[in-house]
């Protein structure tokens, strides 16, 4: 993979933006994707810092998820926020990376994105489900570095 933007054409991030959007419908939490070229360091750790660049810690019920993705790496990692985290178990995170992985050894990335963020946003929806009041706190646009 040469380039940061031959990833995803431009119909596979919308398609990714409106699967952001549907799952967001259902929940009150909040889905983040976020694509780099390369990740130089840890890449957990560097998760961590764009979730929070992100803003993605700011939210009402700190229940925000991220899927990060560092091409050349070939490494994601999915994080979520204290609200999320003091829920959910292990179950969770690893269905959720297990739907990604195996899109993704498939070279699939558009649809690994996509069954991550299904599958981040049905475990939401059952913890943070949507009420009347709930406003977008976040973005659904893929962000990029």
């Amino acid at each position: 993979m040469s380039k940061l933007e031959d990833f995803l054409s431009a119909e596979d991030e919308q398609e990714i933006v409106e699967a952001i959007r549907i799952a967001e419908s259902q929940t009150s939490g909040e889905i983040r994707v976020h694509i780099e070229q390369e990740c130089d360091g840890d890449v957990y750790e560097h998760a961590l810092e764009v979730f929070h660049d992100l803003k993605m810690d700011n939210t009402a019920q700190r229940n925000g998820v991220l899927i990060y993705i560092a091409v050349e790496n070939k490494s994601f990692v999915i994080c979520g926020d204290q609200g999320i985290n003091n829920i959910v178990g292990a179950d969770f995170w690893n269905s959720t990376r297990n739907k990604i992985a195996t899109q993704f050894k498939s070279q699939n990335f558009k649809q690994g994105i996509i069954e991550g963020i299904k599958e981040s946003g049905k475990s939401l929806s059952k913890h943070f489900p949507w009420q009347h009041n709930d406003i977008n706190e976040l973005d659904n646009t893929i962000s990029k570095s």
